[in-house]
């Protein structure tokens, strides 16, 4: 079918024209169906295409390769990523014949391993079978992994740029997308929420760009110019979840949730329905493809309800959409199961034509109250038919007002016409809210029926001048992204926060903007709750320009250090607060939040402690630390279950840190080979950030201790820190004992920390600080409980909300600064066999890189079993890198790899256990000259 351009997007610039092309849609609407649409071509074209699909069809049937194109693509971050979505892509899948595809930018090399000591590349061979086995339950047998590092928990989106690189991430985002050319794509929260893992931020900026750049044909230009790949526009973008809170379960659980913001369109998929296949509700069946991934502990989940009244739904938010679709507002349109997918993938019942493009888009997003805005909404007409008597509804809230021409008449097949709406608020709009401006286009079906199509945009109503408290520093890059990207509707999610000692002060910076057309004047009031003041209180600004911003500072101090701090203080741990702002005489507020984070004193001690796990008297003069705080898991039953002290001292130049902890039941013993994976059972973690300023964990000192070992000795070692590692290499000058009970009711752990081990000089005045004590009552190395410090959820990867540790008239040694030292030892595609098969069934290149070209490449032409070997015979084309695997089943029987350096016959002998008849050889190789051929051969 012909190509055609639609305009880029929502957004507030211009863009380069998008190619939107459609697939021949007979995988999904069935033989009649298609029979229907064929009927309405002009003559010829409908046995042209059918011809092609077909004779496409065959021929990839022929060569024993599946067709790769896709309906819905997920993008995620790690294996097991997609995981709590496998029943509503398996409903889609079992129901609606949708061809689902995931993509997973690393193989989780960096995570824990429940099942064994592997870890870095052969874990992720672990993780990635894992995840295959998972998603197949759901029907997806693609899964295009990007062969990015993973390299450990992290909660900051610019840290992952830089282990993964943006343009080549995205480049193959982009490229995947080209090869399989999804309608849907779906992808996780871009948002810094706290706790939101780096990694599945980053995921999701990535799947939301390449949703904007893959049908841009100026976006890596030289996939199309060098590889032959075409622009492929996806049609729908969502985010899995959704803000707010669901209220009930059951087959009405779509209809039971309360969005945080009424605007967006949120779909709900019930997991109670009963899957044929299966002979299951879809919640058991996804619970059976969690349990596949035992390396993260997951094998233990218990069974779902067998209550279908208690299974709850798959939430989803709709980001954008180029085409009509049904309202995602919770009522029984949005709760269809299939909803999701209806005017891209599906036709919506009653709607406009399969290929019909939308969308509306306003210019600008924001808008004052009587202030107005312009809406474009921009229709196309499918390629095999015209639109006619079109007409169009434009609707805002009550008491706004829409002017603009709606009669469209005909849209002429392939054709685009866009309307624009002058869209002005009502006087009296609530401003720091987002209101919805709908469009729905009617247009005659056949035999004089109506047909309709919907489509919709969020506006954020704000006031002349807001002011707003300054960002932490991955919200501030969260917030250039969303700008960078023309992405508005992400914004707002995150509530700003600020740290402050507990008794101490700091400065807070209200940036003021002026959204109005005319220069402002008025004042800004911190309007605190009781325990905290501002100096000064309010503050006045004059003169500020329409469009400009003006940043004003306070000094904000707890005047009351017995407020409670850390998650146990506010509302959540949050102190909240109002920033008030009048602009000629209008008043508007904003409300932030203060989190107090406990503070200690640290005096020399007398002595230097004995590091010998034993808390000896005078040791530690100062006072104790409550570790008891739950940051995550379930509560401690009591303080015999669970409970811990801390003690800090310093002598010398050494931090000396003691952990008392009161436990009655203790978890796995693990090999010290596995000290690693500490927060699997009974251990502790310390964490020091030197200057107390750190973004993200890749500039402090972090130490995981496990009490005892099956050897029978104490083990630590770094992790997700500046130098990741067994303590020994990464730390050899600190010191670690332990004592543990018998009988056993706890243990003890101590460390000597010298300061020239941190990966900095130590603010003496502002050094961060936290222990964290992880309880586990199991033996299959699952934890239970968290306590610690200075507790949130996700805080072990937010330095921000460390405690802070004071150490009057020390100067510290000068220590230089250390350059983090990120994991970067990942799994290539080309050392997986499951890549590869996948790579040789449906014909898409190894890793999101490109295809290899033929003239300089290498093909797999025969393998033949010899004694206690394989010989692959090689067609070689071209030098590189041979990558050959005997697999039988799902076990691999040898393996080789080999730099060719010849042209011609090639034959390389794998060593192999066992009997290869029958088993079949693989092959990726990695062309010197770029890019990657998979292909495979029987053994005889």
């Amino acid at each position: 079918m012909s190509n055609r351009t639609l305009g880029s997007g929502r957004g507030r610039s211009t863009a380069a024209p998008i190619v939107f092309k459609q697939k021949h849609y007979a995988r999904r609407i069935g033989v009649v169906a298609v029979a229907a649409v064929i009927g309405g071509l002009a003559p010829g074209v409908a046995t042209a295409t059918a011809s092609a699909a077909t004779a496409s069809t065959a021929a990839a049937s022929a060569a024993g390769r599946t067709d790769p194109n896709l309906d819905v693509l997920f993008v995620g971050a790690h294996p097991d990523d997609e995981a709590f979505g496998l029943s509503t892509y398996g409903q889609w899948n079992e129901y609606d014949n949708a061809k689902i595809g995931v993509i997973t930018i690393t193989r989780g090399e960096g995570g824990g391993n429940a099942v064994g000591p592997e870890e870095g590349p052969a874990l992720g061979k672990i993780r990635e079978a894992e995840e295959r086995s998972a998603v197949g339950r759901a029907g997806i047998n693609d899964i295009y992994n990007l062969d990015q590092v993973d390299f450990y928990y992290t909660v900051s989106a610019p840290l992952t740029e830089q282990a993964w690189g943006h343009d080549d991430t995205l480049s193959r985002v982009v490229r995947v997308i080209r090869e399989t050319q999804p309608e849907v794509i779906t992808t996780m929260d871009t948002a810094p929420s706290p706790g939101n893992h780096g990694n599945h931020q980053y995921a999701g900026r990535m799947a939301f760009e390449a949703y904007r750049l893959a049908g841009d044909p100026n976006a890596f230009p030289d996939q199309i110019t060098d590889e032959g790949l075409q622009p492929w526009t996806p049609l729908k973008l969502f985010r899995s979840g959704a803000r707010g809170q669901a209220t009930g379960s059951g087959p009405d659980c779509p209809t039971k949730f309360n969005p945080t913001r009424p605007e967006q369109n949120i779909y709900g998929v019930w997991s109670g329905r009963q899957s044929q296949r299966w002979n299951d509700t879809w919640a058991q069946v996804e619970r059976e493809g969690q349990r596949q991934y035992a390396s993260q502990g997951w094998a233990v989940f218990p069974d779902v309800s067998d209550d279908p009244n208690q299974l709850p739904c798959d939430f989803w938010t709709q980001v954008e959409s180029r085409v009509p679709f049904p309202r995602g507002d919770l009522s029984q349109s949005g709760a269809d199961p299939a909803a999701m997918l209806q005017g891209a993938v599906l036709p919506i019942p009653g709607g406009l034509p399969l290929g019909t493009g939308l969308e509306v888009k306003p210019e600008p997003f924001d808008v004052t109250p009587g202030g107005s805005t312009t809406v474009s909404v921009d229709l196309t007409a499918p390629d095999n038919g015209a639109l006619k008597d079109v007409s169009l509804d434009v609707s805002a809230p009550d008491g706004w007002t829409v002017d603009g021409d709606a009669s469209v008449g005909m849209v002429k097949a392939g054709q685009s016409v866009t309307r624009e709406f002058t869209v002005t608020a009502a006087d009296d709009a609530a401003t720091n809210d987002r209101a919805l401006v709908s469009a729905d286009v009617h247009a005659k079906g056949s035999g004089n029926g109506q047909l309709t199509g919907h489509g919709d945009t969020e506006l954020s109503v704000v006031p002349p001048v807001r002011g707003d408290q300054q960002p932490l520093p991955q919200v501030a890059d969260f917030e250039n992204w969303v700008d960078a990207n023309h992405y508005p509707q992400m914004e707002g999610f995150v509530k700003p926060v600020l740290t402050l000692a507990s008794g101490g002060s700091r400065t807070v910076d209200v940036t003021l903007t002026n959204f109005s057309d005319q220069t402002q004047s008025g004042d800004v009031t911190l309007d605190l709750p009781a325990g905290f003041s501002a100096d000064p209180q309010s503050a006045s600004y004059s003169d500020l320009a329409a469009g400009a911003q003006k940043v004003v500072s306070f000094t904000v101090t707890n005047t009351d250090a017995s407020l409670p701090t850390s998650n146990q203080g506010g509302n959540a741990g949050d102190y909240d607060y109002r920033i008030v702002t009048t602009a000629n005489g209008t008043q508007s507020s904003t409300q932030p939040a203060l989190e107090l984070v406990p503070t200690t004193t640290i005096d020399a001690a007398a002595s230097a402690p004995t590091v010998d796990g034993v808390v000896s008297p005078g040791e530690y003069s100062g006072a104790p630390l409550n570790l008891s705080r739950l940051w995550e898991g379930s509560p401690c039953d009591s303080a015999q279950d669970c409970s811990a002290v801390g003690h800090l001292t310093r002598s010398g130049d050494d931090i000396y840190v003691a952990v008392e902890v009161t436990d009655d039941t203790l978890g796995t013993v693990l090999d010290a080979s596995d000290c690693k994976r500490h927060w699997r059972t009974d251990s502790v973690e310390l964490a020091l950030d030197p200057a107390g300023d750190s973004e993200n964990t890749s500039t402090t000192f972090k130490i995981g201790v496990l009490p005892t070992t099956t050897e029978g000795h104490v083990c630590f070692g770094r992790d997700a820190d500046n130098n990741q590692g067994p303590g020994a290499q990464t730390a050899p000058d600190v010191q670690v004992a332990s004592t543990v009970s018998n009988p056993y009711h706890g243990y003890v752990v101590e460390a000597k920390i010298p300061a020239t081990e941190l990966p900095s000089t130590v603010d003496p005045d502002h050094m961060g600080f936290n222990a964290f004590v992880y309880d586990s009552d199991t033996q299959d190395k699952t934890g239970q409980t968290r306590i610690g410090w200075s507790t949130w959820g996700g805080v072990q990867g937010d330095p921000y909300r460390w405690g802070l540790a004071r150490f009057p008239g020390w100067t510290p040694p000068d220590v230089p600064t250390s350059d983090p030292v990120i994991p970067s030892d990942a799994l290539a595609s080309a050392d997986s066999p499951q890549t590869i098969a996948q790579s040789v069934r449906n014909g898409v290149p190894l890793g999101g890189g490109p295809a290899a070209d033929p003239g300089s490449s290498a093909v797999l032409q025969s393998a033949s079993a010899g004694s206690g070997s394989v010989s692959a015979t090689l067609r070689v084309r071209g030098t590189g890198e041979a990558h050959v695997f005997v697999v039988s089943g799902g076990d691999v029987l040898g393996s080789k790899v080999e730099s060719v350096s010849g042209t011609g016959r090639v034959v390389i002998d794998v060593p192999v256990s066992g009997d290869a008849s029958g088993a079949r050889a693989l092959l990726a190789y990695v062309a010197d000259s770029g890019g990657t051929t998979s292909s495979a051969s029987q053994v005889r």
